[in-house]
């Protein structure tokens, strides 16, 4: 059976709430948990669920990548340079959420194209239906875009 270093998780999980300034209760509550369950996970009782990490990383506006390593429900190593990648373009201040999202599709079908398993399966499963490069930030998905785009030829 596989060792989980949730000491580890709890003690990163008080640190990441202090820095944004949240008490336990304010982060249980915008992570939709229960206070008493996200202090057992600060102190290292529990071993929450990758949902619940999900929603905690959510809330602190962190990597759920991270957190998942920290739990031990990624192995670090094998997946370190998908989790900095995707890590590194949801921190983008640059980005869109809507360009993020795309970038990392992008960023998934690639791997899964070259025999890289994704490690958390991506957002929605298949990708299949996934926009291209070019749709992304030009107004080409579409949608309501403010100008149309005029093509030579």
């Amino acid at each position: 059976m596989a060792t989980l270093n949730v000491g580890n998780l709890g003690e990163y999980l008080r640190e990441q709430r202090r820095n944004a300034q949240l008490s336990l209760r304010q982060l249980a509550d915008a992570a939709g948990v229960s206070n008493p369950y996200l202090s057992q996970i600060e102190r290292g009782l529990r071993k929450p669920s990758a949902e619940v990490l999900q929603q905690v990383a959510k809330a602190l506006r962190i990597s759920a990548e991270t957190l998942y390593v920290r739990a031990g429900i990624l192995d670090a190593e094998r997946d370190r340079d998908e989790v900095e990648t995707r890590a590194v373009i949801l921190a983008d201040p640059t980005l869109t959420e809507r360009q993020k999202q795309v970038l990392l599709q992008i960023y998934e079908s690639f791997r899964k194209e070259n025999g890289f398993e994704i490690a958390d399966g991506g957002e929605g499963g298949g990708l299949s239906g996934s926009p291209s490069v070019a749709d992304v930030g030009d107004g080409g998905d579409g949608g309501d875009s403010a100008a149309p785009h005029e093509t030579a030829g």
